[in-house]
C-alpha cells in the first residue's frame, strides 16, 4: 500500500454510533501535537484491520534479519521515519498550541522543535520518538 506524503497522522480508532451518525474519534494527542486542528476539514482513509491471530503450525510469522543477524518480527504498523539520536535538517512549518515549532518529514510525520519559530530552518537531534511524533532539540540554527 502506498502512503501519501500528505499524511498528517495515523492512529487506530473505533467507529461508534451517535444518534444518526457514525463517528471516528480522533485521539487528543493528534490535536495536542498540532497534526489536526479542530474545525478544519480533512480527507479520511479507512484501512481494515485484520484480526491478529497466532501463527498456526502451517503458517510462519514473517520476519526480517536484524543488524545482529537474528530474526526480527515484521510489524504491520508503519514505523516512524526517524530514530533517537538521528540528526535531521528541518524547516518549521507551524507552531503548536504549546508554542513549540512543528516540522514535518516523510509521510507527514511530525517533529516537535521546542524554541523554533515558523520559517526557521534548523539542524535538530531527535531526542524522543513516539509512533505519531518525535521531539528534536536544536543543535544548529539556520543551516
Amino acid at each position: 500500500m502506498e502512503i501519501s506524503d500528505k499524511l498528517l497522522c495515523l492512529f487506530s480508532a473505533d467507529v461508534t454510533l451517535k444518534g444518526d451518525e457514525y463517528v471516528v474519534s480522533i485521539p487528543r494527542r493528534e490535536i495536542d501535537t498540532g497534526s489536526v486542528e479542530p474545525g478544519e476539514t480533512y480527507r479520511v482513509a479507512l484501512i481494515s484491520r485484520e484480526t491478529e491471530t497466532e501463527p498456526s503450525e502451517n503458517q510462519s510469522e514473517e520476519t526480517t534479519t536484524s543488524d545482529s543477524g537474528g530474526p526480527t518480527p515484521v510489524s504491520s504498523e508503519p514505523q516512524p521515519p526517524v530514530e533517537g539520536g538521528e540528526v535531521r535538517y528541518v524547516e518549521v512549518e507551524d507552531i503548536g498550541k504549546q508554542g513549540d515549532g512543528i516540522a514535518r518529514v516523510e509521510r507527514g510525520y511530525v517533529i516537535i522543535v521546542p524554541g523554533a519559530e515558523i520559517g526557521e530552518r534548523v539542524k535538530v537531534e531527535i531526542t524522543e520518538v513516539k509512533s505519531n511524533f518525535a521531539v528534536g532539540e536544536i543543535i544548529d540554527e539556520e543551516f
